[in-house]
């Protein structure tokens, strides 16, 4: 777009603040609200001007801006945890890291007393990281059958570490 382009442009989007406003009045309700929305929404369409075909509806280009932005705000704010900010000293709780190491221990423990069949594929796919298909050609065998010795696997380390949801769940 070339610079006259872009200062036409730009001064259509002034003109067009009003009724900005009014339409962000569909979706905010206290003024400061509004103020972001359309604040938010300018800031994007100059960020983009590239891409605002000429021909076509200023009006509704930035309409569009501003009902997907504030979509995306909407679904963002419901993720959001409320009534935090009082807490802002809290620090979230984090386990000893002496929990961690007897847990790897008990692993270590449950790997090796996993029956032998399992072991291998167990052994390639969840701690080396291979692929189940690189897994099947290694140990001489189909993928399914490398699935399920994995599920299998995983099922008798959740029983051995104790996690009966788990294992209760893949059996």
């Amino acid at each position: 777009m070339t610079h006259a382009k872009t200062v036409r442009v730009q001064a259509a989007m002034i003109e067009l603040l009003p009724a900005l406003r009014k339409f962000a009045r569909r979706f905010c309700r206290q003024d400061g609200d509004v103020d972001d929305l359309v604040q938010d929404t300018v800031m994007k369409a100059l960020g983009n001007l590239d891409k605002f075909q000429e021909g076509t509806r200023l009006k509704s280009w930035l309409f569009t801006i501003m009902r997907n932005t504030f979509s995306t705000r909407y679904v963002v704010g419901k993720r959001m945890l409320t009534g935090l900010d009082d807490m802002t000293g809290i620090e979230p709780m984090q386990q000893a890291s002496q929990e961690w190491a007897m847990r790897g221990h008990d692993f270590e423990q449950a790997f090796i007393a996993l029956p032998g069949c399992y072991r291998p594929a167990a052994q390639m796919i969840l701690l080396d990281g291979t692929s189940y298909e690189d897994a099947a050609h290694l140990l001489g065998c189909k993928v399914g059958t490398v699935k399920s010795r994995v599920n299998r696997a995983r099922a008798h380390l959740a029983t051995s570490m104790g996690d009966t949801v788990c294992a209760a769940a893949r059996i």
